[in-house]
């Protein structure tokens, strides 16, 4: 059994990278987040070296909030769930590596910008329209197949995984992401859908639903599990049926 193990972390700010190694004693039950705050009581490298505090975000430690999203032994994961006895023993080596996501801007050592994936569900309309606030009495029924689909919808924290994992999203392709088409997907099943057809039409955009090349990491990597592949062919097939009503619409 080990008695330590080793954080090497990517840090620094853009256009200056590098790794630095903190040595902790094992703990049972740790996680990465509880490691990253060991080391900011006392941020030592294995060199003896003081360092500033290493910098990462966290918020709800439940996988709820999706914003401790990094880069675990290479793989996109949250913080808050990756076990330090798993990683070991995932990797059989108890030198564990962190480094931020690649393909957000970055801000500083483990923290990115994913402002981008909340514009874009800024571009489809990722809501529902509110109406006054009287009591309308009960909403139309849904059915259990369709609830069920929503709610696996529903659970996305925006966390970033799946973008991170696409190789369709990459400095030379405009493509949006898998995660808001999910939205998209969730929003135009809903029973208040008033905003289906728009939210169709900006998928057929640069960078909607056909940029994706179907490689299905983003459900392989998504912490919710949520059926991405299932949603992107769904958006897939709907925005194929509202190029036709378009077409049919302005002749």
């Amino acid at each position: 059994m080990t008695t330590s193990y080793i954080l090497r972390i990517l840090r620094g700010n853009p256009g200056k990278q590098y790794w630095e190694e903190f040595e902790l004693a094992y703990k049972a039950g740790a996680n990465v987040i509880s490691s990253l705050l060991e080391i900011q009581k006392s941020p030592i490298t294995r060199e003896g070296v003081r360092v500033t505090p290493v910098v990462w975000e966290s918020g709800c430690l439940e996988e709820v909030c999706g914003s401790c999203s990094m880069l675990i032994n290479g793989k996109p994961r949250q913080a808050c769930t990756a076990l330090i006895d798993n990683l070991i023993a995932e990797s059989k080596s108890n030198v564990i590596t962190l480094a931020p996501f690649s393909k957000f801007p970055l801000v500083r050592d483990l923290v990115v910008d994913r402002s981008s994936m909340f514009e874009n569900l800024k571009k489809v309309s990722a809501w529902i329209e509110g109406e006054e606030s009287y009591d309308h009495g009960f909403g139309p029924r849904i059915m259990p197949e369709t609830q069920e689909v929503m709610y696996q919808l529903s659970t996305c924290m925006t966390c970033g995984c799946c973008v991170e994992s696409c190789p369709q999203v990459n400095e030379r392709s405009p493509f949006w992401g898998p995660a808001v088409i999910g939205q998209v997907r969730l929003f135009n099943i809903h029973p208040k859908a008033e905003l289906k057809e728009e939210r169709l039409q900006q998928m057929m955009q640069e960078g909607g639903v056909s940029g994706c090349g179907n490689a299905h990491n983003c459900e392989r990597v998504c912490p919710k599990k949520i059926p991405l592949v299932d949603a992107i062919a769904s958006i897939g097939r709907g925005v194929t049926l509202q190029a036709i009503k378009d077409l049919f619409r302005h002749e």
